[in-house]
């Protein structure tokens, strides 16, 4: 009986020791082949955080000389990751040693995966940036260094490694020291985030300087890798930031109570305080804390809580909570910094949807301001984003956000754009500067105030006025109707079997016709059962099969754009 007393009693401290130590988010950046999954994988092995049959799995595969273990195997699991021997993939992994706990974002080095980089990057609190002792800094060694700066990441370990490779020369690895803190220095002054940074000498695949100090280079008198990681300060800004809470749920199981629930982007928030909703602007006090063990008296970030406030208010999800003492800056026009992701360009004037924290509002690019060229970190005019650029773009917004500069917040300064008719993915943005504007455009031409164009619904809308047909299963055609109204398109939708137009058919082709010269994209829709959705649009047509919804939806956009109706401001007639 005492000596299972005795190990609950162990049991219980162990898991105190644990919940008590604090917690470093730091990820792995450079160029394709300098070793990073290796140094993660040496860390792991050397800190005892891998398991036997773990080890036992990889020996004798890989890429490394027969009696050594490759250890890049512990964080590329991807089939491809192996036959190649590349990182493809974010691989996140979790260690603890009797200092702190570590959560790595082990990133790809190639630059066809430079995104997966950023979003590895993006909640880290510290980058591991690996430079080949035998190739020196890289294009890509910039790139992903300027990337961790845009990010706000402050501390930076530059790892040199493959010292065993250069008969652990010390004069290699001063040479890479002062190239790459004068590339740090001008990445600072142009992103206006210095960084702590600190040089370590390594042989990931030796383990030299990795978790223990190596005697093979006795000119080396720091610390080694994980020295370093176990004194860097753990990032605070979430918890001592303004708070904020983006509401993605109304809860209202009954009549009793009615409740917004989310996570707590960032700060504190305590019971009485008294809130703003944004962007409408209505205030109140917060009545109770309310998560799943019971109230509480203050919530911190990230904390997942259901505020409830002393009286109803109007609140949907998209909306930002905020203390009133500190509000959030409203803003329909943002001047951001942009990682480009995707294959196609970005391109002035297109138009996308920008999701900011719960919130997902259509944007128009206003203009692109410059590119970033990483080789020699200068700025240049451009007139389109390609994969992997970087860039800072103005944009427009059809409805008013929430915000803060990235600087200041990361969680309610970043935000991403969606292409809508694929609905994937195309770029990481940091806002630098936001701005309400009266009007979508910045330049008001004297004659600002007389009879609103064709050329300006169309820049507005983003399409000229034109009658859709469409006939097919009812789901899908209120699919394709929700989807150009989300992209912010000015639509009247028109059901084919109404009882006025079955009574008088030339009914319909005038209101239609009425609608289209209005500017307006009038739907005529036919709903009917049936495999198969036919589009027509000015004595074109199209036939889909409707089995694949998302893929149907795109389509539609794709054949609108491609008939013209679906146009960019860049050719409206202004």
């Amino acid at each position: 009986m005492s000596a299972a007393a005795a190990t609950e009693f162990s049991v219980r401290e162990f898991l105190q020791q644990e919940s008590s130590k604090d917690l470093l988010r730091f990820s792995t950046a450079g160029s394709v082949d300098d070793g990073k999954s290796t140094l993660i994988g040496r860390l792991l092995y050397d800190t005892q955080s891998v398991y036997d049959d773990q080890i036992r799995s990889i020996e004798g595969k890989g890429t490394t000389v027969k009696g050594q273990i490759d250890f890049a195997l512990l964080t590329d699991g991807l089939r491809a990751e192996r036959e190649q021997g590349i990182t493809i993939d974010v691989a996140y992994r979790y260690f603890s040693t009797p200092k702190r706990k570590f959560i790595i974002a082990d990133t790809p080095g190639h630059e066809q995966y430079t995104r997966n980089m950023a979003t590895g990057a993006s909640t880290a609190d510290a980058a591991i940036v690996l430079i080949d002792a035998r190739k020196g800094v890289l294009v890509q060694s910039r790139r992903h260094a300027f990337i961790a700066s845009l990010l706000r990441v402050s501390h930076v370990l530059v790892a040199v490694n493959k010292m065993d490779l250069v008969g652990f020369d010390e004069g290699t690895f001063r040479a890479i020291e002062r190239d790459f803190r004068t590339v740090l220095a001008e990445i600072a002054s142009i992103t206006g985030n210095p960084v702590e940074v600190e040089f370590v000498p390594i042989s990931a695949l030796g383990g030299d300087n990795v978790v223990h100090r190596s005697a093979a280079m006795p000119w080396y008198g720091g610390a080694s890798v994980l020295e370093h990681l176990e004194t860097l300060p753990a990032s605070e800004a979430a918890r001592s930031n303004a708070f904020r809470f983006p509401v993605q749920r109304v809860l209202r199981p009954d009549h009793t109570f009615r409740g917004f629930a989310g996570q707590i982007a960032s700060g504190t928030i305590r019971q009485g305080e008294s809130i703003t909703v944004l962007p409408s602007g209505v205030g109140a006090r917060v009545d109770r804390i309310v998560t799943w063990d019971g109230d509480l008296a203050q919530a911190s970030a990230p904390l997942s809580v259901t505020l409830v406030l002393d009286h109803e208010l109007d609140i949907s999800r998209g909306d930002l909570i905020v203390r009133s003492a500190a509000p959030a800056q409203l803003a329909n026009r943002v001047t951001a910094s942009l990682v480009w992701m995707d294959q196609r360009p970005l391109e002035s004037h297109r138009r996308y949807l920008m999701k900011h924290a719960s919130r997902t509002v259509p944007a128009s690019v206003a203009s692109i301001d410059h590119r970033i060229d990483v080789a020699t970190l200068g700025r240049e005019e451009a007139a389109q984003l390609e994969l992997n650029h970087i860039g800072t773009v103005t944009l427009n917004l059809s409805h008013t956000i929430a915000c803060d500069p990235y600087a200041e917040n990361r969680s309610t300064g970043a935000f991403i754009l969606i292409d809508p008719s694929t609905n994937g993915t195309v770029a990481a943005g940091m806002i630098r500067q936001a701005s309400m504007q009266l009007v979508a455009s910045a330049d008001v031409e004297g004659d600002y105030w007389g009879p609103v164009t064709a050329g300006e619904r169309e820049a507005r809308w983003g399409h000229r006025g034109a009658i859709v047909e469409l006939s097919g299963s009812a789901e899908l055609i209120d699919a394709i109707e929700r989807s150009l109204f989300v992209v912010g398109a000015a639509l009247a939708r028109i059901d084919r079997d109404n009882e006025d137009f079955l009574l008088h058919p030339q009914l319909l082709e005038r209101v239609s016709l009425l609608q289209s010269r209005a500017g307006l994209l009038s739907l005529v829709a036919s709903p009917q059962d049936g495999a198969s959705l036919v589009v027509r649009v000015e004595g074109r047509e199209l036939t889909i099969d409707s089995n694949e919804p998302i893929r149907a939806v795109a389509e539609v956009h794709q054949f609108l754009r491609s008939t013209g109706v679906l146009i960019s401001t860049e050719q409206a007639n202004l």
